[in-house]
């Protein structure tokens, strides 16, 4: 029995021992953290060591926190506190997707270490601080679809600013509540963005020539804002650019020129106030197009036939415009075509290929219409495609509501399941097979999922352009994912390990709450056996050890 005793203290000593391991200010700060937090994932606060006894969602290295990860905690809420400025050596913050109110603290700019930020998706309020400005290692920047308000704060004698960001590869600060001009002085030559995403907020005034000096950007969404004036004389200096959405202000001037954007996917200047013109030359050399779209456009004349031939070339969408005379489409029509949508122009005839396939071309509301009366070209409402889904051989309704079939053996199961968001596509055929497979094959690639085991289904585009996409990833065995494989894929998804095939470009995911059978199934033996006897070997030790 003493023998028992002796080894059950040597245990406990060591446990003791090693609640030492995570820096007594970083505990704390979790701590604190945690006391102003409503529903914490279980691990948290079941031991007073958080790296030791790992908290769900951190990560630490020489006993100091080096990354949070609480995204996809739907309900996991309350103020980020300024105790999150004490992990003075945290590289890594992701609390997407949860429900996170306040404002963001001054702060977190005192984490020099912090390269990757993401706080979107919750309900944070106020301004950006300007203290964001001296995070000199941060690339990623996503304050995206909360409720964050006033100017875009860049430097000046007294404070920092975002324009000293010269690190930062993304910009995503869409769907919130920002206001007044975007500085001039907000880029700059030395910058590296890659993504600047401020669509659906309630910026004014011009759009800075500064932003043409930022030659690395790859897509550039300004829409749904209030912007004015004209756009840039050199906008065409960003020739690295895929997508272009300048849709939904009030914009005026010219059509900007493009030419020269040889890696432009995507165009949107629809819904400005554009001063009237005839089709830009850029409508005839810029080959790389997919997509093309600019309706209430003021252009009118003719529309080069040259156009229809780019090769990559899906969608042209020029409703609302005044386009007269005759729509060639010219001989060479580019294979992948599948709209063409001309509607309430001013068109009065046309001239098909000889292969012409009439499902892809609307005429409604133009002359040609109510003379020559050519009724698959002029009927509301086209014909959308059935937008793509996984195939699988099962029969769903024999699983409970809860459950789906699995597709790899048709057992049901309880799948990880989310949604992705594709903020900046550079294409619009939802029913692209060979698109969405490719995304199928690199999701089980990436995760490390076994063949078979995701499904997606219903892609669309939604009111703000994003393209969203169900997402079911299933357990290869069983019924059930571990919590640790949870964490594995969520965090692959929320750090943008994962990244999707290029024509897909910038996305996030939101995943569902996963239905754990219980909180216990997923711990150690270790965890297990040392929380279970815990209360036990406190009495031996009381009695026996002389701990107290």
């Amino acid at each position: 029995m003493r023998t028992l005793i002796f080894i059950l203290c040597a245990f406990v000593a060591s446990l003791q021992t090693g609640l030492g391991s995570t820096d007594p200010q970083d505990a704390a700060a979790l701590m604190s953290l945690m006391s102003e937090w409503q529903n914490t994932p279980p691990s948290w606060g079941t031991s007073n060591d958080p790296c030791e006894t790992p908290w769900e969602g951190v990560s630490c290295n020489n006993s100091k926190v080096t990354i949070m990860d609480l995204s996809f905690n739907n309900k996991l809420g309350g103020q980020l506190t300024p105790s999150i400025g004490s992990l003075m050596k945290l590289t890594t913050l992701i609390l997407a997707g949860c429900s996170f109110t306040g404002s963001i603290p001054d702060e977190l700019g005192s984490l020099q270490n912090l390269s990757y930020l993401a706080l979107n998706s919750n309900q944070f309020t106020g301004e950006i601080p300007s203290s964001m400005g001296k995070l000199s290692n941060l690339f990623w920047f996503d304050i995206s679809d909360n409720h964050i308000s006033g100017p875009i704060p860049v430097s000046n004698e007294l404070e920092p600013g975002l324009d000293l960001l010269y690190h930062a590869k993304y910009f995503h600060f869409n769907k919130n509540q920002l206001s007044d001009d975007i500085p001039e002085k907000l880029f700059h030559s030395n910058m590296i963005l890659l993504h600047v995403l401020f669509v659906g907020n309630k910026l004014t005034g011009r759009i800075p020539d500064s932003i043409c000096l930022v030659t690395t950007i790859q897509v550039l969404r300004l829409d749904r804002n209030f912007l004015s004036g004209s756009v840039p004389s050199n906008i065409n200096n960003l020739t690295s650019i895929n997508e272009l959405n300048l849709a939904n202000n009030m914009l005026t001037g010219l059509i900007p020129d493009l030419s020269g954007m040889d890696s432009l996917y995507y165009v949107d200047l629809s819904n400005n106030t554009f001063a009237p013109s005839e089709s830009p030359a850029w409508f005839s050399n810029v080959t790389s197009l997919t997509v093309l779209v600019i309706q209430l456009g003021g252009l009118y004349g003719e529309v080069p036939e040259t156009l229809f031939s780019f090769p990559q070339l899906q969608q042209v969408i020029l409703d609302y415009n005044h386009f007269n005379g005759t729509l060639r489409l010219g001989p060479s029509v580019s294979k992948q075509l599948q709209l063409v949508s001309f509607e309430y122009n001013d068109l009065t005839g046309i001239e098909l290929p000889n292969d012409y396939n009439h499902t892809f071309l609307t005429l409604v509301g133009n002359p040609i219409c109510y003379r020559n009366r050519i009724p698959s070209l002029c009927m509301l409402g086209r014909q959308q495609p059935v937008p793509y889904s996984t195939s699988v051989n099962c029969v769903s309704n024999l699983c409970p509501p809860d459950q789906s079939p699995n597709p790899q053996s048709c057992s049901c199961a309880y799948p990880f399941q989310g949604v992705m968001y594709f903020r900046a596509p550079f294409f619009r055929d939802v029913s692209n097979r060979t698109l969405f497979q490719e995304l199928e094959n690199k999701l089980q690639t990436v995760l490390d999922l076994t063949p078979g085991s995701v499904f997606l289904q219903n892609p669309f585009f939604n009111d703000n352009s994003y393209m969203q996409i169900q997402v079911q990833i299933f357990p290869s065995t069983g019924m059930y994912f571990s919590r640790s494989e949870i964490q594995d894929i969520g965090f692959n998804l929320s750090n943008q390990t994962f990244k999707p095939p290029l024509l897909f470009g910038p996305y996030y995911f939101i995943a569902s709450t996963y239905p754990f059978p219980s909180d216990l199934d997923d711990l150690s033996f270790g965890q297990y056996f040392s929380e279970s006897v815990d209360l036990h070997v406190k009495i031996l030790i009381c009695e026996y050890c002389g701990y107290t």
